[in-house]
C-alpha cells in the first residue's frame, strides 16, 4: 500500500492521523483507505472537528470517542481535560477550578492510561501542602492545546493498545508536518481574566505560535510549536482537618461539668466530632511554557520516518493564609443532629480557668515546577502492498520538585491568644466560626479590643521537601499483513518506568507552640484581611472576620535571624522510594471484514500477553523518638540512621480481546465488544518501608494517642476487569447521530486497606507510662483538673523538679519536651495495608444524541452517563471496620448548542456531575464525598478574514463552587469557592 493513499484529501489525513497514531496506524490502514474513496466535502469550524470526531466513532472497532481539531492550531478548547468532559462517560477532577485528570466510567485517575501519540507517558505530581507523590496520573493541565490534532478515548480494550487504564486509554496525537503539506503558519494571543484574582494581575497573557513546512513533493517537513500562558488566580475556601467517629458512652471527652447536650446521642450510638475549622484565602501564579519539534523524512512513498521532541513546564506558587481554631477542652454546648451517625451541628468551647487560647494564622508557601521532556522515534515501512512495520521508541522523562531552597510546601504558624471562647455552627454550607475575643487577660497583650499585630507571634515553622522524577524508556515493534478481507496484526514491546520520590520535613521552633512572643513580627509583615469578606457566596454572618495574609517565606527568612536556624528544607527523609517497572509484552490481532445477507460486518479477535517485573526500594531515615512537646503536640524525631529496604514481585497476564460491529441496516451500526485489561497499583501502595506519622488526638492515658502510620505493599497485582460492552447508533446524516450502549466490568484484585495496629521502629510512648500515671495521680491529688494540658504541665514539672505552679503551661512548653524511656509502652501505630483483597461490578448506560439542523447553523451534542457499583460506602456502619468501598462512581451528562456559519461561530456547553464517593478513608475509616457540581462555559469567534480571528471564551461563568463533606453534609471536609474566567484573543494565520 502507498503512503500516499493517506494522503489524498483533507479528511483522509485526518482520518490517518487519528486512526492512525502510532500504536494503531496499521490496523486501521484498510479502513482508512476506504474512507478515502468517499466523496469529500471541506468543512471547517465546528463542523469540521466534529466531523472528524464523528468519522471516528463510526468506522473503528470497539467503543471509541474523540475530539479533534479542524485545522492544525484550533483544538476546540484551551484544556484538554475541558474538552475531554464533554464525551460520553468522562468527567474531571478539578484544580484551582481547571481541569486536570479524568474519570471515566467511574474510574479515576489512576486507572486510565494516557498516552502522547502512542507512547506511555510518565507522571509526575507533589500533593499539594507536602506529602509524598504516589500517582501514575498524567496531569492534563501540563499540556497546551494549541498542537494537539486530537485526543481519542479507547473505552474498550485492545491487543494492540499499551495496558494500564481499566477505565479507559486516552492517547493524544499531536500534529505532524507530513499531515499538513506546504506552509501552515499562525500566531495566536490571548489575555485571560481571572475573576478570582486579589493581588496578583487582573489581566494576564498567553501567545502561541505554530510553524509548519513541507517541500514542494511532501519528502521533508518540519514543525514548531509553542505557548507561553500565565495566569493568575485566588481561592477562598474551609476545611476541617478531622471527622472523628466513636461509640458513645454517656460522657463527651474533655467537656465540662456542666455541658449542655441537646438531642444527645443514645447509649451505644456513633457520633463524630470535629478536631478543627479553618479558613483559608490563597493567591496563586501559573505560567506554563509548551513546545514541540517535529521532524518528518519521506525520501520514498513506502517509508516515512518521524523524530519529535516534546516539552512542557509548569511552574506553581502559591501564598496561602488560615484562620483557624482548634477543638480543645471545656465543650459546654453541643447540639447533635438526627442522623444515625449524630454529628453537633452546633458546638461551643469555653476556657473558663484556662488561659486565652490561640487563634491560628498560619501562612504557608508552595513554590513547585513542574516539568516533561519526551524525544521520540518513529519508522514506519511498507515492504509491500500486503505487508508494513511501524517501529517506535521514545525515552520520557517528568519531574515535579521545588522551586526554592527551602522546600516545596513551607508552614509558618502564627497566632494569637486571644479566645475565650469558641462556636461553630455547622449546619451552614460553610460553619460559622465565632469566637469570644479576649486580649486583656494576658498581660503580654495589649487590650485593644481587636486583633492587630501586636497580639500575634509565632510558634513553628516547618519547611516540606517534595520531588518526584518518573521516567519512561520504551520501544515497540508492530506490523500488519494485509489478507484478503482483512489483516492480521502483531507486535512487540518493551516498556521501563522508574519513579524516585524524596519527601521530609524540616520543624523549626520559633516563638513554639504556647505563641510566647506576640508582637515580635517586624512591622508590615501582616496584611490585616477581612477574611469573610471573600465568602460572598456564603452567609457568614456572626463569623469572626479579622485575620492577616502576609508571606511565609519572609517569615522563615526574619525567623531563621531571630531563632537561629538554617532556613532550608534539609530534614530527613521520611520518603526515599524508587519504583522500578519493566514490562514486556507481545500481541497479535486478526481483522476480518465481510457481509451476512448484505450486512456488512467487522470483526477484530486479538490476545495481549505481558510480563512485569517490580522492584521497590526505600532508603529511609530511621526515626529514634516521638517527642511529646505538648498537650497534644507531638513531633517524630529522626537520627542518623538510615535502613534499606528492597522488595521484589512479577507477575503476567493474558488480555484477550474481541470487537464485533455490523451495519444491520444503513447508517445503523451494532456493536458487542469483550476484553481483559488491567491498572496498575499507585506507588505508594507499593512502597516497601513504612513511614510513621506524627501522633494526633488528646494524650489523656492510657495510650488514646492516634499515631497514624503509611505502609505499602510491592506484592500488590493489577486490578483486572472483564469488560462486556453493547450499544446501537444511527448515523442519520455525516454530522448527526444517535447511540445507547450498555457496558459492564466485574472487576478483581480491588485494592482495599486492611487496618493494621502495631509498633514500628521501637518508638514509645511517653504520654502513656508510668510518668504521665504518677504525673495524673498527683493531678487528682492536689484537686487539679485532668486535661491534656494539666498532664504534661506535671509531667514536666516532676521530670524537672519544678513546681507545677512555677509557670504558666505555655512557659513550661516552651521549656520542655517529654522524651519517651524504656519504661515506656511501645507507641501503637495504625496503619492501613493495601491488599488485593476486594472484587466488584460496575455497570451503566450511556446516551448520546448529535445533530445539526440542515443549513441553519444550529448543532446540539448532549449525553448522559449512569453508573451503578455494587459495593456502596454505608455512613452509619462500625466506624472502627475500615470499609471497602467504590470511589469516582457517579452519573455524569452534558449538553452544548451550537452555532455557524461563514463569519460568525458560537458554542455554549453545561457539564455536570453527581455527587460521588471520593475517598474511603480520608481520616481513618473517615468516608469523604465531593458533592454535586455543574458548569457553563461558551465561546464565540469571528473570521474577519481568511487570515484574521477573534474570539472571547467564558468558563464557570455561573460561579460554582466544589464543596466535599464526610458522612453528612454537616461533616465539611473541604469547600472552595470558584469563580468566571474570561478570555478574549485573536489568531492570524500567515
Amino acid at each position: 500500500m502507498s503512503k500516499h493513499i493517506l494522503m489524498k484529501t483533507k479528511l483522509a489525513t485526518s482520518l490517518s492521523l487519528i486512526l492512525g497514531a502510532a500504536t494503531t496506524m496499521s490496523t486501521f490502514a484498510a479502513e482508512v483507505e476506504q474512507q478515502s474513496e468517499l466523496e469529500v466535502i471541506q468543512v471547517t469550524g465546528f463542523k469540521g472537528s466534529i466531523k472528524e470526531s464523528t468519522q471516528l466513532k463510526r468506522y473503528s472497532s470497539g467503543v471509541v470517542d474523540a475530539i479533534s481539531a479542524e485545522d492544525i492550531g484550533k483544538f476546540p478548547d484551551t484544556n484538554l481535560a475541558e474538552s475531554l468532559q464533554r464525551i460520553t462517560g468522562v468527567s474531571i477532577d478539578r484544580s484551582n477550578g481547571e481541569g486536570s485528570k479524568v474519570t471515566v466510567r467511574g474510574f479515576g485517575p489512576d486507572y486510565n492510561m494516557v498516552t502522547l501519540n502512542g507512547r506511555t507517558m510518565p507522571a509526575a505530581s507533589l500533593p499539594a501542602g507536602g506529602g509524598a507523590p504516589n500517582s501514575r496520573a498524567y496531569d492534563f493541565a501540563n499540556l497546551a492545546s494549541e498542537s494537539v490534532k486530537s485526543v481519542e478515548v479507547y473505552k474498550t480494550g485492545k491487543a494492540s493498545i499499551a495496558s494500564g487504564g481499566i477505565g479507559a486509554t486516552i492517547n493524544i496525537n499531536t500534529a505532524r508536518p507530513l499531515d499538513n503539506p506546504g506552509l501552515v503558519a499562525n500566531i495566536g494571543v490571548k489575555a485571560q481574566h481571572d475573576t478570582t484574582n486579589r493581588v496578583g494581575d487582573d489581566v494576564t497573557p498567553e501567545i502561541s505560535g505554530i510553524f509548519s513546512w513541507t517541500d514542494e513533493d511532501a519528502k521533508f517537513g518540519a514543525s514548531l510549536t509553542a505557548s507561553m500562558q500565565q495566569r493568575d488566580s485566588s481561592a477562598t475556601g474551609a476545611f476541617v482537618g478531622e471527622w472523628r467517629t466513636t461509640e458513645y458512652d454517656g460522657t463527651i471527652p474533655q467537656a465540662a461539668d456542666d455541658i449542655v447536650l441537646e438531642n444527645a446521642p443514645a447509649m451505644g450510638q456513633y457520633y463524630s466530632m470535629p478536631s478543627d475549622l479553618r479558613y483559608t484565602i490563597a493567591d496563586r501564579e501559573r505560567t506554563r511554557t509548551n513546545a514541540q519539534l517535529t521532524l518528518q523524512y519521506s525520501p520514498i512513498d513506502s517509508f516515512t520516518a518521524t523524530l519529535d521532541y516534546t516539552y512542557s513546564q509548569q511552574e506553581l506558587f502559591e501564598a496561602r493564609a488560615e484562620q483557624s481554631i482548634w477543638m480543645d477542652n471545656y465543650k459546654t454546648h453541643l447540639t447533635f443532629d438526627d442522623n444515625a451517625v449524630k454529628t453537633p451541628i452546633y458546638y461551643r468551647e469555653e476556657r473558663r480557668d484556662l488561659s486565652t487560647r490561640d487563634l491560628g494564622l498560619a501562612l504557608q508557601e508552595q513554590n513547585q515546577v513542574n516539568e516533561n521532556n519526551s524525544i521520540g522515534l518513529n519508522l514506519q515501512y511498507y515492504f509491500s502492498d500486503q505487508l508494513n512495520f511501524t517501529f517506535d521508541a521514545h525515552s520520557s522523562k517528568a519531574t515535579s520538585k521545588p522551586d526554592a531552597p527551602y522546600g516545596s510546601w513551607i508552614n509558618a504558624g502564627l497566632g494569637a491568644n486571644v479566645v475565650a471562647a469558641q462556636q461553630v455552627d455547622f449546619s451552614r454550607d460553610l460553619p460559622s466560626m465565632v469566637i469570644d475575643f479576649d486580649d486583656c487577660s494576658r498581660t503580654n497583650l495589649n487590650c485593644s479590643g481587636a486583633l492587630d499585630q501586636a497580639d500575634v507571634g509565632s510558634s513553628i515553622l516547618d519547611a516540606n521537601f517534595a520531588s518526584q522524577e518518573s521516567t519512561v524508556d520504551e520501544f515497540r515493534l508492530h506490523g500488519s499483513y494485509l489478507i484478503d478481507n482483512g489483516s492480521i496484526d502483531f507486535g512487540i514491546e518493551s516498556r521501563s518506568m522508574e519513579s524516585h520520590s524524596l519527601q521530609s520535613l524540616t520543624r523549626n521552633t520559633m516563638g513554639n507552640w504556647g505563641i510566647e512572643n506576640p508582637g515580635e513580627l517586624p512591622d508590615g509583615y501582616l496584611d490585616p484581611t477581612n477574611f469573610l469578606a471573600e465568602f460572598d457566596d456564603y452567609d457568614t454572618s456572626g463569623s469572626f472576620d479579622q485575620g492577616f495574609t502576609g508571606s511565609a517565606s519572609q517569615i522563615g527568612y526574619w525567623a531563621a535571624d531571630q531563632y537561629g536556624f538554617n532556613f532550608a528544607a534539609d530534614g530527613a527523609f521520611a520518603t526515599n522510594r524508587t519504583i522500578e517497572e519493566d514490562i514486556q509484552a507481545a500481541f497479535v490481532q486478526y481483522n476480518y471484514s465481510n457481509e451476512i445477507n448484505g450486512m456488512v460486518f467487522n470483526l477484530v479477535i486479538g490476545a495481549r500477553y505481558e510480563t512485569t517485573d517490580i522492584t521497590s526500594t526505600a532508603n529511609i531515615d530511621l526515626p529514634d523518638a516521638v517527642a511529646w512537646e505538648g498537650n497534644n503536640d507531638f513531633n517524630v524525631r529522626y537520627g542518623t540512621n538510615k535502613d534499606d529496604y528492597s522488595l521484589s514481585s512479577s507477575y503476567n497476564y493474558f488480555l484477550p480481546s474481541l470487537d464485533f460491529n455490523i451495519n444491520v441496516i444503513e447508517d445503523v451500526t451494532l456493536r458487542a465488544s469483550y476484553s481483559t485489561t488491567i491498572a496498575r497499583p499507585t506507588y505508594d501502595n507499593l512502597s516497601s518501608a513504612a513511614t510513621v506519622g506524627v501522633p494526633t488526638g488528646p494524650s489523656i492515658i492510657p495510650g488514646t494517642t492516634n499515631a497514624p502510620a503509611a505502609t505499602g505493599n510491592p506484592s500488590l497485582v493489577p486490578l483486572e476487569s472483564n469488560n462486556f460492552d453493547v450499544s446501537a447508533e444511527w448515523y442519520f446524516t455525516d454530522l448527526s447521530y444517535v447511540s445507547i450502549g450498555y457496558f459492564n466490568k466485574k472487576v478483581d484484585n480491588f485494592i482495599g486497606l486492611s487496618p493494621m495496629t502495631q509498633n514500628y521502629y521501637g518508638l514509645r510512648d511517653a504520654s502513656a507510662g508510668p510518668r504521665a500515671q504518677a504525673a495524673k495521680a498527683e493531678l487528682e491529688a492536689q484537686g487539679i483538673a485532668f486535661t491534656d494540658s494539666n498532664l504534661f504541665q506535671m509531667v514536666a514539672a516532676m521530670e524537672n523538679g519544678v513546681a507545677f505552679d512555677s509557670m504558666s503551661y505555655e512557659e513550661f512548653e516552651a521549656a520542655y519536651d517529654v522524651l519517651p524511656n524504656s519504661d515506656d509502652p511501645l507507641m501503637d501505630f495504625t496503619a492501613q495495608v493495601p491488599t488485593n483483597s476486594k472484587d466488584a461490578k460496575i455497570d451503566g448506560y450511556e446516551f448520546a444524541i448529535q445533530h445539526f439542523f440542515g443549513d441553519t447553523g444550529f448543532g446540539l451534542q448532549a449525553n448522559y452517563t449512569i453508573v451503578n457499583g455494587d459495593i456502596d460506602y454505608n455512613v452509619a456502619a462500625d466506624p472502627t471496620v475500615t470499609q471497602f468501598a467504590l470511589v469516582g462512581l457517579s452519573d455524569t451528562a452534558n449538553f452544548i448548542a451550537m452555532y455557524e456559519n461563514d463569519k460568525f461561530q458560537a458554542r455554549i456547553a453545561y457539564n455536570w456531575r453527581d455527587k460521588f464517593l471520593n475517598s474511603a478513608a480520608r481520616y481513618v475509616n473517615e468516608p469523604g464525598f465531593t458533592e454535586e457540581y455543574y458548569q457553563i462555559d461558551f465561546n464565540i469567534a469571528y473570521n474577519y478574514s481568511e487570515q484574521m480571528s477573534f474570539f472571547v471564551e467564558g468558563l464557570n461563568i455561573t460561579e460554582q463552587n466544589m464543596r466535599q463533606h464526610g458522612r453528612y453534609e454537616a461533616q465539611l471536609w473541604n469547600l472552595e469557592q470558584n469563580g468566571a474566567r474570561y478570555n478574549i484573543g485573536m489568531r492570524y494565520n500567515f
